[in-house]
Formats: C-alpha cells, structure tokens, sequence
C-alpha cells in the first residue's frame, strides 16, 4: 500500500495494477448486491443475446477504481469523493484487466486531487475510464 500525502502528489504522477476477475467474484458481486440480472448469472442466456460468455457486473470492475485510490493513488491518506465511470465493452470472467491512473489536477485550496481512470483488457482494449475525485490528507 502507498502512503503518499497530499504534499508529496503532483500532475502527473501515475499508478497501476492488475486483476483477473473470476466467477467467484461475479458471484459474490450478485450475493451482495442481489442483482441477478441473468446476463450475469447465466453463461447460455448471455451468449444466446450475443455475448461471449456471462458479462461481469460494471460496477464490480468499476469498483477497482476504489482499490487504485485507496491503495495505489495516493493510498492510504485517501478518501474516495466522487467516481465518474463510463463503460465501453463488456467483461467476461477470466478476463485479466490493468487498472491505471494518472493526477490530472490538484487544487491546493481543498485539498483534492483528480485523476483520470482508465481500465485496459487482456488484449489492451479500453473497458471503462473513470473521472475520479479524491481528499488526501497531509
């Protein structure tokens, strides 16, 4: 886990990590959550409608912008304030996803930092970006 502090941030500073996301985290998203939309709890009912396999939630990979704040960037001084995600293609279980960003501004007087988000395919296709607003304490 980083520990960057708010004085040691600057534009531009960028972090990354990488996960694979599972069946078994499809199915704890959907016992969680209780959103058993059946393209994500079914393989042959998302491939019947044109998927290749059952689609994993967007909101479960789009939850690892929380994990890039909270543990990369900055870390541990963070809190999470805001999270703008767009989603472009579907997820699929097995899929191994790079979670990158990078400081795009830092306003000093309230002490917030932005940082653009951006979540990559196995094959470096862009699957969603993210416009992520963050408090960082000194």
């Amino acid at each position: 886990m980083n520990s960057y502090k708010f004085s040691d941030l600057s534009v531009g500073m960028s972090e990354q990590f990488e996960t694979v996301i599972t069946e078994e985290m499809i199915d704890k998203f959907i016992e969680i959550t209780n959103d058993v939309s059946p393209i994500h709890v079914s393989r042959e009912y998302a491939v019947a409608h044109g998927f290749e396999n059952r689609v994993c939630h967007g909101m479960l990979f789009g939850s690892m912008f929380s994990t890039l704040a909270g543990v990369y960037l900055p870390g541990e001084h963070c809190l999470l304030h805001s999270v703008e995600t767009k989603f472009s293609l579907p997820v699929y279980p097995g899929d191994k996803l790079t979670v990158s960003g990078k400081i795009s501004e830092i306003n000093d007087t309230f002490k917030t930092v932005f940082v653009k988000g951006v979540i990559t395919n196995q094959n470096g296709k862009k699957v969603c970006k993210a416009n992520i607003q963050l408090g960082v304490r000194e």
